[in-house]
């Protein structure tokens, strides 16, 4: 009976230490392996456009790849599930911080062809429109920037990333639900029906796509096969780039394939802003970083915290947020080439002593007309463009934004190749006297990194063209001063100033409208809102990352 007494006492002491050893060991787990947040991420994450494409830049860091590998592979899947945004047709700017911290920009986004209309600009739209035509298509940079960034940065095979945009090109998807929202207003049904890319999104008679139609691109499959196999260079010196400039100049386009072959990718260093003890990674001009710099070195100068939008005070923190932007809208050509113009000609917009001048002219009781704020012949605003973020186990973090520019850029469509072309030189309208061969045009795609003092990363950007800018800053005025989560940040409405500082406001408190009409504010027409803002964030080392549902996206990770 003793010995029985003994056996269990020891069986019970073990089981103890069993627990005991298992609870420590859950806890080691918890920490060290998890210990993050429901609903976020312990070591790799993307945030683009859909769900299905962030899953395919997930797959690619989990087998190994790193996050430019995801990037590249994400937009080539954007490229399928939202064309009318980017394509290969098109460009990118890419702001990548590698893990010792150093933050290169790689800039390829589209250029001025050889030959173009020397008119050009006197066909610029006065009202809002859609531009179409050949006459708009800059020398698309896209491919040669994934390969470079790719030879610096990439683990993966160059062809493995082509391999899942190449399957759902060729199979075919159900028409994704935003494109078939998208389809079914006005404008874009028009837009894609009386041009040349009703080839790809039209049924057999003629009209667009609906909700359950398959959607292909047979053709665009072919070319992203042949790219994978043979590299870049299928396309800027192959038969690919013959093809498609044979089809360019059918349509009445003016470029060569010299145009294609003396492509460049543009790499510098990112300017660095300093923000509280934060640290802002902006990619310089002809990209928008600098306008964005500008807004959130003003909105720094107010001592936002979350008692800004308390009461009253949320009226004066928007006042404050406008004031800013149409300073901004003023400023905005000095965003120029500066391999064309003057170096130094964005340099002032975060210099101190102007952010200090620009403060003194902010008012908490009332606006200005327009020439208060510079006497500048307004821009027109456009609306397009995709954008992805992304983190990778290693600490790379990459930011990047890309477009065709308009919807379905200039709505020409290459059958030989199956590619998209770009509308980019509509960007000089309003915001350029003269355009030169090989110049970019003047941007508002923004790719960020905002390193905080404790170590911690948000990679943020945006879509929507004009629109950017706006989305942007207030994502991260929302976040980083007014004490909102990412998701909050990014889903709180935003309101718009155009390019003539009229208020366009989405789904907004009609109280706060108020205050701010009563200001002296005028307000805008804009129907569409087209903003979009993904990013991903890592702090104490977990990682958040956020696909704005305006355009139904989802993040992922692991």
């Amino acid at each position: 009976m003793a010995k029985y007494n003994f056996c269990r006492v020891s069986c019970f002491i073990l089981a103890g230490l069993i627990s005991t050893v298992s609870l420590v060991f859950f806890c080691i787990f918890w920490f060290v392996d998890g210990g993050c947040p429901n609903g976020s991420f312990k070591h790799a994450a993307v945030a683009a456009d859909s769900l299905r494409c962030s899953q395919i830049g997930r797959n690619m860091l989990q087998q190994g790849g790193s996050a430019v590998d995801g990037a590249i592979a994400a937009l080539l899947c954007t490229s399928v599930i939202n064309p009318q945004s980017m394509g290969i047709g098109g460009g990118s700017i890419f702001t990548i911080r590698d893990k010792t911290g150093k933050v290169k920009v790689y800039n390829f986004r589209e250029t001025v062809p050889k030959s173009f209309d020397r008119n050009l600009l006197d066909d610029c739209p006065t009202t809002f429109r859609l531009t179409t035509g050949t006459q708009w298509i800059g020398v698309p940079g896209e491919l040669r920037g994934y390969e470079a960034v790719h030879k610096q940065y990439g683990k993966l095979p160059w062809a493995k990333l082509f391999e899942p945009t190449i399957k759902l090109a060729r199979e075919g998807i159900p028409l994704p639900p935003f494109l078939g929202k998208l389809l079914t207003i006005p404008i874009a049904k028009k837009h894609v029906e009386g041009s040349s890319i009703c080839e790809v999104f039209c049924n057999k008679n003629k009209t667009v796509l609906r909700n359950g139609d398959m959607l292909k691109f047979p053709k665009l499959s072919e070319s992203m096969q042949m790219i994978a196999a043979q590299g870049a260079n299928a396309f800027y010196t192959g038969k690919i780039g013959h093809d498609l400039i044979q089809d360019i100049k059918a349509a009445g386009g003016t470029m060569e394939l010299e145009d294609l072959e003396s492509f460049r990718v543009r790499v510098e260093d990112a300017w660095t802003v300093p923000l509280g003890d934060a640290k802002l990674h902006i990619p310089p001009p002809p990209a928008g970083g600098a306008l964005l710099a500008f807004i959130l070195k003003v909105l720094e100068g107010f001592s936002l915290t979350p008692n800004s939008f308390l009461g009253d005070q949320k009226v004066q923190t928007y006042h404050r947020f406008i004031e800013a932007a149409k300073f901004a809208n003023g400023q905005k050509r000095s965003i120029q080439d500066p391999a064309f113009h003057d170096r130094k000609s964005a340099d002032h917009l975060i210099d101190p002593a102007f952010i200090s001048r620009i403060l003194d002219m902010i008012f908490s009781n009332r606006t200005h007309d327009n020439s208060y704020y510079s006497n500048v012949k307004p821009s027109p605003d456009h609306f397009g463009t995709t954008h992805v973020s992304v983190l990778d186990e290693d600490g790379l973090a990459v930011s990047a934004t890309s477009t065709i520019n308009h919807l379905f850029g200039g709505a020409v469509y290459s059958p030989r190749t199956g590619i998209i072309l770009n509308n980019e030189l509509s960007d000089f309208c309003g915001r350029a006297d003269k355009v030169t061969a090989g110049e970019q045009p003047p941007s508002s795609m923004t790719p960020v990194i905002l390193e905080s003092k404790s170590g911690g990363l948000l990679v943020i950007g945006g879509s929507g063209g004009s629109m950017i800018t706006s989305a942007v800053a207030l994502s991260i005025m929302n976040h980083l001063w007014l004490g909102m989560n990412l998701e909050d940040a990014i889903s709180e409405p935003i309101v718009f100033i155009d390019s003539k500082n009229e208020l366009n406001f989405e789904r907004f408190n009609e109280s706060v409208k108020a205050g701010l009409m009563a200001l002296g504010h005028n307000l805008g027409s804009s129907q569409f809102f087209v903003n979009v803002v993904n990013a991903v964030e890592k702090e104490n080392g977990c990682i958040v990352a956020v696909s704005d549902t305006r355009k139904m996206g989802m993040s992922d990770g692991y």
